[in-house]
């Protein structure tokens, strides 16, 4: 694969200044839904900070990270069927733990620790904390100890094991497969960063589909209490549903983190992708983004629809999975927080 050397877009300086308070995309493609109860959603936090607390995840200098990310209400919001408040708690520990091991390992941040150097090794021993290591007993207990004493290594631990409680082995095992497809995507891009290279859009977008949300869409089934069967949930036109809706929600992420990233000159996003292959403005490649988004929907409701009309199991997975993208959608244009969109409207 060649380097590419494509020049960046000319106006990022004067998109930077031109942010807004958050709300929905115009013209992006979703589906409306209410908001999340406040009394639910603190209750989470409540024992997501006590869960982190007691395990010492991250320090007091963090404790504005966490309210802002606001985890109780992204959960809420995303699992609008779940079976119990412990369910949704459990959810919400794989989240903050998988943000926990991205921002700590991957992200290019001094203060958290995070590098694109040396990645590779860190992500396969956060891959042993959930997929544990077998071996001689007294080289076992080393590799325990090991990820015991790292923050991320634990976080990851923990949730898993909690996960587990609820959840079928089946369910367990998918969701390790799913983590490892999120690591791959963590090394692409961090590879891409490293050696500098702008990868084509269709790249890109190959890139973002192992680097999303599929761990968090994987396990609505558990989350809500029962489980679509491993022969049903392994059936192409089921595996193209859950990649089709774990595709759209990431591009959500793209389009409401656009303006946040920008401060970064070397992290990607869709729209930077666009106008560095097309050499075209930020606020043209925006909106060609929106687009793509916008066609994925059509596939997945298209496809859902069908597939809902096969099966009482399909349709109950197809409908949380819609809640789910829907639920994400309503967290990310609520969240002023963290996003602030551009002025192209």
């Amino acid at each position: 694969m060649s380097t590419q050397s494509l020049p960046g877009p000319p106006d990022i300086a004067s998109t930077l200044r031109a942010g807004r308070p958050g709300g929905a995309i115009p013209g992006l493609r979703y589906r409306k839904v209410a908001p999340a109860d406040p009394v639910k959603a603190a209750e989470i936090d409540r024992r997501l900070e006590a869960w982190a607390r007691r395990l010492e995840l991250f320090p007091e200098t963090w404790n504005g990270d966490f309210s802002g990310f606001q985890f109780g209400r992204a959960v809420v919001l995303q699992h609008p069927e779940a079976a119990d408040p412990e369910r949704l708690t459990v959810a919400g520990k794989l989240l903050l733990a998988e943000n926990i091991v991205d921002n700590c390992y991957c992200e290019e941040d001094e203060d958290k620790g995070g590098s694109r150097s040396g990645l590779g090794g860190r992500l396969v021993l956060a891959q042993s904390a959930l997929d544990p290591y077998h071996g001689p007993p007294d080289l076992q207990e080393r590799w325990l100890s090991g990820v015991q004493a790292d923050g991320p290594l634990r976080s990851y631990h923990w949730a898993l094991k909690d996960y587990a409680v609820i959840a079928t082995p089946s369910q367990t095992d998918r969701f390790l497969h799913d983590i490892a497809r999120l690591h791959l995507g963590y090394l692409g891009e961090a590879a891409w960063g490293e050696t500098r290279y702008m990868p084509r859009v269709w790249e890109y977008l190959v890139m973002r589909q192992f680097n999303n949300f599929r761990p968090c869409l994987s396990i609505v089934d558990a989350i809500d209490g029962w489980e679509l069967p491993e022969a049903v949930y392994a059936r192409p036109e089921i595996q193209r549903l859950t990649a089709l809706a774990g595709n759209a929600t990431t591009l959500v992420n793209d389009l409401y983190s656009f303006t946040k990233e920008l401060a970064d000159p070397t992290h990607l996003n869709l729209p930077q992708v666009i106008a560095a292959n097309e050499r075209c403005g930020l606020k043209a490649a925006y909106l060609k983004a929106v687009g793509i988004h916008n066609q994925i929907m059509d596939a997945f409701d298209e496809e859902s629809a069908l597939l809902s009309a096969t099966s009482p199991l399909v349709e109950r997975y197809t409908r949380s999975l819609s809640d789910w993208v829907a639920g994400n959608h309503e967290w990310h244009a609520t969240n002023s927080h963290r996003y602030h969109l551009p002025n192209y409207w």
